[in-house]
């Protein structure tokens, strides 16, 4: 499934899931269309999203690009430069176009991740 991930007042990007961590998709997917307010940390843009998971397919690693979701803090990640996740995160997939949108962001910037129809 691809997702439109638009920065308000800002551009949109695209990104692809993946099947590295099904369950988490599968769920996360339930969720769409979904907002949030963005939070900075590092090079990775992250807001809470109304979805409690466990662990998956756990990673302490991620490359630039990767979207994810971290259990402990029921939030959605953007990876979009060389930061490591805090601890261990649920990889869901890709930003295919436009990752340097992310380097835009201020906190508080509203974020909506829609699907591609």
């Amino acid at each position: 499934m691809e997702l439109i991930i638009e920065v308000e007042g800002k551009g949109k990007a695209r990104a692809k899931l993946d099947g590295r961590n099904k369950e988490t998709a599968t769920r996360f997917i339930k969720t769409l269309p979904l907002e949030g307010k963005a939070n900075l940390w590092l090079e990775e843009v992250y807001f809470i999203i109304p979805l409690e998971l466990e662990y998956e397919n756990q990673s302490s690693t991620s490359n630039k690009g990767d979207i994810s979701y971290w259990p402990p803090g029921a939030a959605f990640c953007i990876f979009y430069g060389e930061s490591q996740p805090a601890s261990p995160v649920n990889h869901m997939g890709k930003v295919t176009e436009n990752l340097e949108l992310f380097r835009k962001i201020e906190n508080e910037d509203k974020i909506i991740i829609t699907p591609v129809e």
